[in-house]
């Protein structure tokens, strides 16, 4: 019998793209292994992208997370990498125990993941020291994401915050446009590129594209998020079109 696991996510409201890119990814992994997959979803009032609307909102992540444990998830995925990086260095951690505690305390435990500790752990995992980051952010929320990246010992050495405040238009964005800006950066010098340090802006398309035209591993978070699920689900860690960190060589 085909084993399938059943996938939770924790999403901002205005939130388009988690719940097609992870998904994208997974499915296309349905072509190639034998696992199957199915995504359930709770949401957390989110519209403009600045700090105060975030933490608000990071409040209400232990509601989804008892919430979709009403539904004995195999693994949950907390998506707003700017909004846990948002509050305070190293945060991820305390969010993702805090928010597996919630589905142990409702008697069907998951293990829980966030698209901020994702990104970090699958930098590391690819070995990258020096990377460049493309964010949809305005710049004082990019700085406080670099930082974040930097406080977990990877030095972003270049980096371009498109400052779209509307989390609505930060999933309009062409993701045709990336590879262009991509091309500003200093990637040369870079151990990896981040091509979308959001589970909100779509990158997805270009992944292969962008690594094809640096030469580098080529991630954004939702790739990294995948990862991590698969990770926690205890299955091999390979997607087709999912960049170096998805090729199975990790």
């Amino acid at each position: 019998m085909t084993k399938i696991h059943r996938i939770g996510q924790i999403v901002p409201s205005s939130n388009l793209t988690m719940e097609t890119e992870i998904p994208a990814l997974l499915k296309l992994r349905e072509s190639i292994r034998p696992e199957r997959f199915t995504f359930h979803s709770a949401r957390m009032r989110m519209k403009t992208v600045k700090k105060e609307e975030l933490a608000a909102m990071d409040a209400q992540s232990d509601r989804c997370a008892l919430e979709l444990s009403d539904a004995a998830l195999d693994v949950l995925g907390y998506a707003c990498l700017v909004a846990t990086m948002s509050m305070g260095l190293g945060y991820h951690r305390v969010s993702e125990k805090r928010l597996h505690e919630r589905t142990v305390e409702n008697g069907h435990p998951a293990p829980v993941v966030t698209s901020a500790g994702a990104l970090v752990d699958g930098l590391k995992v690819l070995g990258a020291k020096k990377i460049v980051v493309v964010a949809p952010y305005m710049r004082p929320l990019t700085e406080l994401v670099v930082n974040y990246i930097a406080n977990e010992g990877i030095e972003v050495i270049d980096y371009v915050a498109l400052e779209i405040p509307d989390n609505l238009d930060v999933a309009r964005h062409d993701c045709q446009r990336l590879p262009e800006i991509v091309k500003g950066l200093r990637y040369s010098e870079a151990d990896a590129v981040v091509v979308s340090a959001c589970v909100q802006m779509p990158s997805l398309p270009v992944v292969p594209l962008v690594e094809a035209l640096t030469g580098k591993p080529t991630l954004s978070a939702a790739v990294a998020t995948t990862y991590a699920m698969l990770k926690a689900l205890g299955l091999e860690r390979v997607a087709p079109a999912g960049g170096a960190l998805l090729s199975g060589a990790y």
